[in-house]
């Protein structure tokens, strides 16, 4: 029995990353909000997450020019 891979299909990627990207600032504006009635913990775990989403949205802003740059170059 021969097994064959998927083709890689990339068609969709842009859109994908794009709905995290989206996803990750509405988390982030929620952190936010939650941060002004939480205890000084909460705060302070909210405010840890934040950074970290501002970094994933970094990189996800990249892979997004990336994605974008492929689909125009293979249209």
């Amino acid at each position: 029995m021969e097994y064959k891979s998927k083709p890689d299909n990339r068609s969709d990627n842009a859109d994908k990353i794009q709905d995290m990207i989206n996803n990750t600032k509405e988390n982030i504006k929620e952190a936010e909000t939650s941060m002004q009635i939480g205890n000084e913990q909460q705060k302070q775990n909210a405010l840890e997450k934040n950074q970290r989403r501002e970094e994933s949205l970094s990189a996800l802003e990249s892979e997004l020019r990336d994605e974008q740059s492929f689909n125009n170059t293979n249209d």
